[in-house]
């Protein structure tokens, strides 16, 4: 099963995530909101903050993927969104993708507050 690290207290994170579970075939994801405590984030050592600013996946080989690789997998497993995932992949196109995502990652995790404070916290362990 693929596991999607997501923020469920972002408005356009939840809709796309929502999308993307509506389409999706039964028993192919485990779709987790960050902000839901479990051990799932811990057990692959990921900050809760980086799980908040860009979105993590891991693969049915236990690989993680952030961010554009993250968003390749579940297009990949898409019906319909297949070709978006290997189009994506093409490495010019992720590469600009990837500038492109980091910078909106980067500017809507500093304006949500339940982001910035995750990250706070991160920064006292």
């Amino acid at each position: 099963m693929i596991i999607v690290f997501y923020d469920g207290k972002c408005n356009l994170c939840s809709k796309e995530i929502n999308y993307y579970r509506k389409i999706a075939p039964i028993g192919k994801f485990n779709w987790q909101d960050v902000n839901i405590k479990s051990n799932a984030l811990i057990d692959e050592g990921i900050k809760t903050s980086d799980a908040l600013k860009i979105l993590h996946v891991i693969d049915t080989n236990n690989k993680l993927h952030k961010g554009i690789d993250a968003f390749i997998v579940i297009w990949r497993n898409l019906k319909y969104w297949k070709f978006l995932g290997n189009f994506a992949a093409l490495p010019i196109i992720k590469q600009i993708l990837h500038l492109l995502y980091i910078g909106f990652a980067n500017w809507r995790f500093n304006r949500l507050t339940h982001c910035i404070i995750a990250k706070e916290n991160d920064n006292k362990l």
